[in-house]
C-alpha cells in the first residue's frame, strides 16, 4: 500500500514507543485517522522515573510526567488489544470493539517477570505499581529486593533513601552482567557504604504462601522481610499476537526500518531488531524512541525512509552516584581516562570493545550527551 493510500493508522500501546510513533507519524506527514490504544488509564509517562525520583518525592508526581501529547489522535485508554488479524487489517479490543487499519504500530511493551504467583511478591512496572510501593515505604518497612540488575539496584537505592533497612539478593555480583566489573564495583561499593546488605547467591526462589512469602537461596538459607520486591527481567507482551506468525522466540522480529511485514511496524520492548550482534531486543528508553521514529517514517514513506541508526544510550542514578553511557555495555577490562583518575571519583572514561567500537561513560561527570557520543566509535 502506498503512503498516499494510508487513511487509518492504529498505534497499539501508549508508552514512550507508542507516543513517539504517533508524534512521528504526524511529523512525517500523515494527516489521516490516527488511533492510539493503551491498556493503562494514565497518559504516557516516564517509566525510568518510577525506580528513581518518583519513590522519594512525597506527594509530587511530576517526575514521571511527559509533555501533553500533540499528535491529535483518538486515544482509547484503559483498553487492551486482544488480537490482530494482519490479513483483514483488524485490531480487536477487550471491550468488544474492532479497529480497521491501513497500517499498525505494535508497541505493547513488556511486563515484569515474576518468580511466583504470590500476592506478596511486589514488582514495579507501571505508575500504579510505583505509587503503591511508595505508600508502603512511608512506614519504613524492612525490604528484600531480589535482582542485582539496574532496576533492582535502583529500587534498593530508593528504598534505602526512604529510610528502610534493605537487603539485595543478586545472582552473582550486582550489575556485573550489565555494566562490567569496573563499573559494577563502583556502584556496589557505594551501595554498601550507604548501608545496603548484598547477598550474592545462585538462583533464588520465592516460596511460601500468601502473607508468608520468603526467598530461598541456593545454600538453603531463607530470607524474609516486610516487603518482598523482585526485579528479575521482563516478558514481552506478545500473547495477543498469537496466530499471526509475527512472534518468534517471544519477540517480534523486524527489519532495519522496524517493519515486521508491510503495513505492520513493531517497536519498543517487544521488538527484536538487527544489531551488529544479530537480532536483539534492547529494552531501553532510548531504544524505544529511536525504533519508533524509524518505524513510523517507514510506514509513511516506505523504502524512502532511512533505516534505524541505533547507538545505545543508558543512564542510571543510584546510591548517590550517576552514570551516563553511550555505546555497548558491559564494559570489560579497565577504562582509559579522558578526565579524572582511578579511585572511583568523577571521571570521563572510554572502553574499546571486541568489535572495535568504543563505549564512552560519564561517572558523576556533567557532560552534554552529544559530546559523549562524539567520543564513541562504531564497530570496525
Amino acid at each position: 500500500m502506498s503512503a498516499a493510500a494510508l487513511k487509518r493508522l492504529v498505534v497499539v500501546g501508549n508508552g514512550i514507543a507508542g507516543l513517539t510513533a504517533a508524534h512521528t507519524l504526524r511529523e512525517a506527514g500523515f494527516d489521516g485517522d490516527l488511533t492510539v490504544v493503551g491498556d493503562e488509564v494514565h497518559p504516557a509517562y516516564s517509566r525510568p522515573a518510577l525506580s528513581k525520583s518518583l519513590l522519594l518525592d512525597g506527594d509530587d508526581l511530576s517526575p514521571h510526567a511527559l509533555p501533553p501529547a500533540s499528535h491529535g489522535a483518538r486515544e482509547l485508554l484503559g483498553v487492551r488489544a486482544t488480537g490482530l488479524d494482519p490479513d483483514r487489517r483488524l485490531v480487536t479490543l477487550d471491550n468488544g470493539d474492532a479497529l480497521h487499519y491501513d497500517g499498525v504500530v505494535l508497541a505493547t511493551g513488556s511486563r515484569a517477570r515474576r518468580l511466583s504467583e504470590l500476592p506478596d511478591e511486589v514488582t514495579v512496572r507501571g505508575l500504579d505499581d510505583a505509587l503503591a510501593l511508595r505508600r508502603h515505604l512511608a512506614h519504613r518497612p524492612s525490604v528484600l529486593v531480589v535482582g542485582g540488575g539496574p532496576l533492582g539496584m535502583e529500587m534498593a537505592s530508593g528504598c534505602l533513601a526512604a529510610g528502610c533497612q534493605v537487603t539485595l539478593v543478586s545472582q552473582g555480583a550486582p550489575l556485573i552482567a550489565q555494566l562490567g566489573p569496573h563499573l559494577a564495583r563502583v556502584f556496589t561499593a557505594a551501595a554498601r557504604e550507604q548501608g545496603l546488605t548484598v547477598v550474592e547467591t545462585g538462583p533464588a526462589r520465592v516460596e511460601g504462601r500468601a502473607g508468608d512469602a520468603r526467598v530461598a537461596l541456593d545454600d538453603g538459607t531463607v530470607l524474609r522481610a516486610e516487603v518482598l520486591l523482585t526485579a528479575v527481567g521482563d516478558v514481552p507482551n506478545t500473547e495477543w499476537l498469537a496466530g499471526t506468525g509475527l512472534v518468534v522466540n517471544g519477540a517480534v522480529p523486524v527489519d532495519t526500518r522496524g517493519l515486521a511485514r508491510p503495513g505492520v511496524a513493531a517497536v519498543g520492548d517487544l521488538a527484536a531488531f538487527p544489531t551488529p550482534q544479530g537480532l536483539r531486543r534492547v529494552p531501553l528508553w532510548s531504544s524505544a524512541i529511536d525504533q519508533a521514529k524509524a518505524a513510523a517514517r517507514a510506514l509513511v514513506h516506505g523504502d524512502d525512509a532511512p533505516p534505524l541508526s541505533f547507538q545505545p544510550y543508558y543512564w542510571t542514578e543510584q546510591f548517590g552516584r550517576t552514570l551516563t553511557a553511550v555505546g555497548h555495555l558491559p564494559a570489560e577490562g579497565e577504562p582509559v581516562y579522558a578526565d579524572g583518575e582511578p579511585g572511583g571519583g568523577p571521571a570521563l572514561m572510554t572502553w574499546r570493545q571486541e568489535d572495535g567500537s568504543t563505549t564512552a561513560v560519564a561517572l558523576d561527570y556533567r557532560i552534554p550527551v552529544p559530546r559523549l557520543r562524539r567520543m564513541t566509535r562504531a564497530p570496525a
